[in-house]
């Protein structure tokens, strides 16, 4: 059997290693460039330039032509990869003739293959408020949820690991100074409900084993639920992880959706085992302590 309940101080510390140490970046990164994490143009604000290429085309030499005006921008492949989005927070008139000019150059293209317009930060702002606002409603649903089917302690410890999940997710982002637009709260979405689903496995397990051994210690039952779950719960995010990897190298319009799905699922399944688990034998032996003290006092 697993000794995972034993071990939670280290399971906490290497979480809050990372955590302190993407808001350490966060704050370095928000002294040297002004920004503690890297908003792209979907929050920020900025300019979007659709090219029509009117042909299958390489996205790399796009990328090429577009790197010569400007280092931020960013470059898919739309209509079937036959157009171009390039978004960018500091491409002006200027900057947007030249690129267009060289593209015009290399695929005979005419005026009216181009149109742009301004994403205002305004709208950006409004985005990112409601983009918090879907994360706190999702985690609210789930508290609700897995506090009905299970109980109170349960809940609380499943979001303590999806906020972890998040804070996590975003340290990496801070790191590695990776650009978040809005396919980053659509990912982020994607891994509250696959981690809820992986802890929802683990717990279920607890509950039922709880019923079968109800004089067994909590820390015994929480580790025999996790020896029983663990394997199927490491092949299930492999077959994800496999599977995201695939999409992310061979499909580079859809990074921006896939980074924070890989580093949201492994944390999920990392939080799952050791960090959800082990907060509701935490949760669980304060509350039977209060019941005792209370029982003892009557």
């Amino acid at each position: 059997m697993l000794k995972i309940i034993e071990r939670t101080k280290i399971w906490f510390t290497i979480s809050l290693t990372i955590i302190f140490l993407g808001v350490a970046f966060m704050i370095y990164n928000g002294a040297t460039t002004g920004k503690p994490l890297e908003f792209g143009l979907d929050f920020a604000g900025g300019n979007v330039m659709d090219v029509n290429i009117n042909k299958s085309f390489n996205r790399d030499d796009v990328q090429k032509i577009v790197d010569k005006y400007v280092k931020d921008a960013t470059v898919n492949k739309t209509n079937s990869g036959k157009a171009v989005e390039i978004k960018s927070g500091s491409i002006t008139d200027n900057t947007q003739s030249k690129i267009f000019n060289d593209l015009k150059s290399k695929y005979k293209l005419n005026n009216k293959d181009l149109t742009s317009q301004t994403v205002g930060a305004s709208v950006g702002k409004e985005l990112e408020q409601k983009a918090i606002m879907a994360l706190v409603i999702a985690n609210i649903l789930v508290l609700i949820y897995i506090g009905i089917r299970f109980e109170f302690k349960f809940g609380l410890a499943a979001i303590i690991s999806l906020v972890h999940d998040i804070l996590i997710t975003l340290a990496c982002y801070a790191i590695f100074r990776i650009t978040i637009n809005t396919p980053f709260i659509a990912g982020m979405l994607t891994v509250v409900g696959y981690s809820v689903a992986d802890t929802v496995v683990i717990f279920d397990r607890i509950r039922e084993n709880q019923k079968k051994s109800r004089r067994m210690e909590l820390a015994e039952l929480a580790n025999t639920s996790l020896t029983q779950t663990i394997v199927r719960s490491i092949y299930t995010v492999l077959t994800v992880v496999i599977s995201v990897l695939s999409v992310h190298i061979f499909v580079p319009s859809v990074r921006e959706f896939t980074i924070p799905l890989l580093v949201g699922i492994i944390s999920g399944c990392y939080s799952s085992i050791f960090i959800a688990s082990p907060l509701w034998v935490i949760f669980k032996k304060r509350s039977d302590r209060k019941k005792a003290k209370l029982k003892a006092a009557n």
